[in-house]
């Protein structure tokens, strides 16, 4: 009898799917990639990559043709509220905006009143307009919604912006965030029991790819009757390593620290006396 397979959702191009192809070989699957599949096999764990347009992903989840998936938070914000939310993966990261011409002076919400909009993401941008009780007259477009208000089709747009470099180079203005996004892992209705088990191995190894993405290992050696002051600073995963040092009064710590606290905890550390402070990336961590 064949092995069972968890069935993997991904974008077939782009930086999505480079990113997503690197999270899964971080996690030790190797994924047998080659040119132009629209499916692919993992030879060392019991996962088939199945390649798709990111905007039919939610219906795939939804049909039970594929298990699991990485998309964009704001594809399954717009197409598949009823789909359930996994792990946040900690890349392509962007915004869900809406923007107007820099020639337009702007001072708020209600100046989008009965205005048009183009946008690949009416459901997203309905919902948004409600809640401010506002009425704006949608285009949806497929493809590039920037242009939009250059060739007078839209007053304003709403679409994904990362760094903002689009919109400036067509004239526009970021005026309302909708919502932040990132990519995340999908999971459908459908998962049968024995696939929900190998997607809960999936999970545990992304979480030990994550956990270390976000932590940094550190070493240094700092004078003894500054230990306790030290040592608040690092919480580790349970408590620092402590070792005495052959000098006298010394001793060497240990452990790990939050990548978004770093700076400030080696400065913490600086005032406390710390020296030959060592920093090293981790590559897993199970916890």
């Amino acid at each position: 009898m064949s092995q069972e397979k968890l069935r993997i959702a991904i974008q077939k191009s782009g930086r999505l799917n480079e990113d997503s192809l690197k999270i899964l070989k971080d996690a030790g699957i190797s994924i047998d990639n080659g040119k132009e599949q629209l499916k692919a096999s993992s030879r060392n764990f019991p996962l088939e990559v199945m390649y798709l347009r990111n905007g039919d992903i939610p219906q795939y989840l939804r049909d039970g043709v594929v298990d699991v998936a990485i998309i964009g938070e704001n594809v399954l914000i717009e197409k598949g509220k009823d789909i359930i939310q996994g792990e946040k993966l900690g890349f392509s990261k962007c915004r869900v905006s809406l923007a107007v011409p820099k020639s337009m002076k702007y001072n708020g919400i209600n100046d989008l009143d009965g205005k048009k909009i183009a946008t690949s993401y009416p459901n997203t941008v309905n919902e948004f307009l409600e809640k401010k009780g506002i009425t704006a007259e949608l285009h949806i477009i497929n493809g590039s919604v920037e242009i939009a208000p250059n060739i007078g089709l839209a007053d304003g747009i709403c679409d994904i912006v990362s760094s903002g470099s689009t919109l400036f180079k067509n004239g526009l203005k970021e005026v309302e965030v909708m919502l932040k996004s990132e990519a995340v892992l999908a999971i459908s209705p459908k998962i049968s029991e024995a696939r929900q088990q190998i997607l809960e191995k999936l999970q545990f190894r992304l979480k030990s790819v994550l956990n270390a993405r976000t932590s940094k290992y550190i070493l240094l050696n700092a004078p003894n009757e500054n230990l306790d002051n030290i040592i608040k600073l690092l919480p580790g995963m349970r408590s620092p390593t402590v070792l005495p040092l052959a000098e006298e009064g010394w001793s060497s710590i240990h452990t790990v620290i939050n990548e978004e606290r770093f700076w400030e905890v080696i400065d913490e550390l600086k005032q406390n006396g710390a020296e030959g402070i060592l920093v090293a990336p981790i590559e897993k961590m199970v916890l």
